[in-house]
């Protein structure tokens, strides 16, 4: 989706978030022309393997709700050691980041974090559920942090990825009227759907 107008510029009709998909459909993108500068995704490493295949030198936001939603998920609601409870409420301030002076507070509270908590939490062993998740959102958060703040340089990068996925939301909910639909009169259904969306 193009951020500017909320227009789509590709799509397909697949089973599989997989490399292959992903790098036939950006390579289609790119032999249409489409050099976009930046763009907005959610950590799915294969996706992001397939465009910086594609487009190397473009700049890749990491989707700030998606980061919020799977730290919050694995450390569950009420987590019972402190180190959880603080990451928690670190992770509760990711989509409230608004400006520079945001971005220094989040990495000097996580910095904080890390010097009191991640070399204990490295050593937990890995095999136990609730540490191994521990593990798991720390190790998400520092890969992430280096792509999380672009949009804060650029009104053009979305922080997130919500304005596509309020898309396909309501795709679905309008897809669910048409359900038994043969595959090709699937991918039939929703090219005509992106057609008057985006001519509309």
């Amino acid at each position: 989706m193009n951020n500017r107008d909320g227009k789509i510029v590709g799509q397909r009709y697949c089973v599989r978030e997989n490399y292959a998909t992903a790098y036939s459909i950006f390579n289609e993108l790119y032999n249409a022309g489409v050099l976009p500068k930046a763009i907005t995704i959610d950590g799915n490493t294969n996706v992001i393997r397939a465009i910086k295949a594609i487009w190397p030198n473009i700049t890749i936001q990491r989707c700030l709700t998606h980061i919020q939603r799977q730290g919050l998920s694995w450390l569950r609601r009420n987590p019972k050691m402190p180190a959880g409870r603080d990451l928690r409420n670190i992770l509760l301030t990711v989509t409230e980041i608004k400006s520079e002076r945001d971005k220094i507070l989040f990495i000097a509270e996580f910095e904080k974090w890390e010097k009191r908590y991640g070399e204990s939490v490295l050593h937990l062993p890995s095999d136990h559920k609730v540490f191994g998740d521990l593990q798991r959102t720390r190790s998400l958060i520092i890969h992430a942090m280096p792509d999380m703040f672009h949009y804060l340089n650029d009104n053009n990068i979305p922080a997130t990825t919500n304005r596509v996925e309020g898309y396909f939301s309501r795709l679905k909910i309008v897809y669910r009227q048409h359900r038994g639909l043969s595959k090709n009169h699937r991918q039939n259904f929703f090219n005509w759907y992106i057609y008057f969306k985006n001519i509309n």
